[in-house]
């Protein structure tokens, strides 16, 4: 997996512009060491709130230590993002201009932090401290709206302004409207709004899996997780298929981010799995599927799971446990599917030169796997939410130092590198968030949401399936719109509670919002993941969509199943789980097979073998025993027929 793809410096800018990670070059310079010094402190400020060190004796409130966090990171996001294109390569003044008003306004406001709360300054606040406020709104908002896009600022603005006519609004959107100045002080000095549940979330849990993250990447993971996938999977039948599919699974469970995911892993995969035969459109669309499963797939899935554990008040282990089995079946029907299109039109591995001894690459880099197999430990077994990815954070930096050789062992240039890339991520994640908590907090001050809830379910009646379809739609077009973490808060809180009282598991409820907000990555018309992967595959992007949409088939019916029956999420009697999860990788395995027209140990099969197979899919699929029975008899039945009209055709 040594090549890669050349792309034009066009096609370049086209997925940077896709890709939030890498759409700034202005970590150069003065910018750069400021975002590595104070992006340091204010890591270090964060490290300081998780593990109490209470340094110089001064203890935070929760309150003062969001703001301060706002105070570092926000002001850092206006010089590392730019306002428009044209300054992608330099800080123009008025950025200055803004990270110093941001600075000054948080300051203000977390020194006063306590004072706020003692005082109630989000209902009636003197006038400094509500100019205050003020800026800190519209700050926000300008830096959602580089970090998040256009899309998002403008929804975020619609729902900062919500709560000033809603006391006008018709039916279920009327609700408590607020005046102009008690609209600012409760965004800003509230614990709804700006430093509501995401920039908790963000402060707690968050930035802490951001530095395991970038630790990983710094030091080389991705690059050992593309070797050992390759090693893995790189001779089998269409291997750099199923390469491009684990690869892109390992990195994207990390990163959270499915652009990302595509623009890193994509340029490498996608030109190996043309040169072994795949058609441009079907390499495009395996990396999509697969990079979008990936922010689906634990350890870590990015910042929704971390929002998902808040809103249900669990641990996040048992929001990452409970996401285990769909994303692995996600996975095991993208491999088999795969596997065989290459069965059918015969298509080879790659080539040994370009195939790493499994051996060695494992030697290379086992701590990238010890130092995730310790995370998952701390975080199943040990119940370490907070301190888990500094501690694996930090056994992965000294395996790196003592292990690792060449330019990827740990030492002060790496160090450097790790502190500049978390700070540029942390300060997107900041400002998206920052934004993103109005949406909440206008839902909070106007009572619209339980509203909201409360007319999902007056509409569906007692008809569950109407209101999980209703639940499904407003999902995937909420999705198109938002950033995943915004279209989950806001479904979180409107939906969420809906699907909740209908009876369905919380978790699994929450987790239906996830999958079907994440569905329109790779669902036309908008179809980012397909997107980004047309720039590459340098093919028709509806049409990458459209066969992403196929091969990703079974993360549109993966939802219904497991909130109808959340055995598939582990939750449940453990006889329950082993029949409904083994049921459901058979099924996988018989969606594969009508899909691709191939099934194992008979070869190539015709629409009459296909058309029943998907059939006993679904009865394998359906929560029923007799169902359940009636699917296996239909799968003997097809073998049967399957090897009949085999041996008829060598007669």
């Amino acid at each position: 997996m040594s090549k890669i793809s050349e792309l034009s410096d066009a096609d370049d800018a086209k997925l940077e512009a896709l890709a939030d990670e890498v759409r700034t070059d202005r970590l150069s310079g003065v910018v750069y060491w400021i975002a590595l010094f104070y992006g340091a402190f204010g890591i270090l400020v964060a490290m300081n709130q998780t593990f109490s060190w209470d340094a110089f004796g001064y203890v935070l409130v929760d309150n003062a230590y969001y703001y301060l966090l706002i105070a570092i990171f926000l002001p850092l996001a206006f010089l590392i993002f730019p306002a428009r294109n044209a300054d992608r390569h330099h800080v123009p003044f008025y950025d200055w201009v803004l990270s110093l008003l941001t600075l000054t306004a948080a300051i203000y406001l977390s020194y006063h932090g306590g004072e706020m709360v003692e005082q109630g300054w989000d209902i009636v606040a003197p006038a400094l401290p509500t100019a205050a406020a003020a800026a800190i709104c519209f700050l926000a908002l300008e830096g959602v709206r580089r970090a998040g896009g256009g899309a998002l600022f403008i929804i975020a603005t619609m729902f900062f302004l919500f709560p000033l006519w809603t006391d006008i609004a018709p039916g279920f959107l009327w609700g408590f409207s607020k005046e102009p100045l008690e609209l600012v002080r409760a965004h800003a000095m509230g614990f709804e709004s700006i430093i509501g549940v995401p920039m908790r979330v963000a402060g707690n849990l968050l930035i802490g899996f951001l530095i395991f993250g970038s630790a990983l990447v710094v030091t080389g993971g991705g690059d050992f997780f593309m070797n050992f996938a390759s090693a893995l999977m790189g001779r089998s039948r269409g291997g750099p298929a199923k390469v491009a599919i684990l690869s892109s699974g390992f990195f994207g469970s990390l990163s959270g981010s499915v652009i990302s995911n595509v623009v890193t892993t994509g340029k490498l995969t996608i030109p190996t799995m043309k040169r072994v035969g795949y058609p441009s459109v079907y390499a495009g669309a395996v990396e999509s599927c697969a990079s979008t499963g990936g922010a689906l797939m634990p350890p870590v899935m990015g910042a929704v799971a971390f929002l998902m554990a808040e809103f249900l008040n669990v641990p996040y282990s048992t929001v990452m446990i409970a996401a285990v089995v769909p994303a692995v079946i996600f996975y095991v029907a993208l491999l088999l599917q795969v596997d065989g299109y290459a069965a059918v039109n015969n298509l080879k591995g790659m080539d040994d030169a370009d195939i790493p001894n499994l051996w060695a690459t494992f030697k290379s880099g086992w701590y990238y796997i010890f130092s995730l197999v310790a995370l998952v430990y701390m975080l199943v077994w040990l119940r370490l939410d907070l301190y888990a990815p500094y501690y694996a954070a930090g056994i992965l930096i000294f395996c790196s130092f003592v292990f690792r050789r060449g330019d990827k062992r740990f030492n002060l240039t790496t160090f450097r590198e790790l502190v500049v890339d978390s700070t540029k991520i942390i300060s997107n994640i900041i400002a998206i968030l920052a934004g993103v908590g109005m949406i909440v907090g206008s839902l909070a001050f106007t009572g619209v949401g339980g509203a909201f809830s409360r007319e999902l379910l007056q509409i569906a009646g007692n008809n569950l399936y109407l209101l999980l379809a209703m639940g499904a739609v407003t999902s995937f077009l909420l999705g198109m719109g938002m950033t995943v973490s915004a279209c989950y808060i806001f479904l979180a809180i409107v939906l969420g509670p809906a699907l909740i009282d209908a009876g369905l598991d919380p978790i699994a409820s929450h987790l239906f919002i996830l999958y079907w907000g994440m569905l329109s990555y790779i669902t036309p018309p908008v179809a980012l993941a397909a997107v980004a992967a047309s720039i590459i595959a340098k093919a028709d992007t509806m049409a990458i969509g459209m066969r992403s949409m196929r091969l990703g088939l079974i993360n549109f019916i993966l939802p219904f199943i497991f909130v109808l029956n959340p055995a598939l999420i582990l939750r449940g009697e453990w006889d329950d789980i082993i029949i409904m999860v083994s049921t459901a990788l058979v099924a996988v395995w018989l969606m594969a097979a009508c899909f691709e027209g191939y099934l194992n140990k008979v070869g190539v099969i015709g629409w009459s073998v296909r058309i029943p197979l998907l059939v006993a899919a679904g009865c394998l699929l359906y929560p029923d025993l007799v169902s359940k029975g009636a699917g296996v008899a239909l799968v003997v039945a097809c073998y049967a027929i399957a090897l009949f009209q085999r041996k008829s055709v060598a007669a």
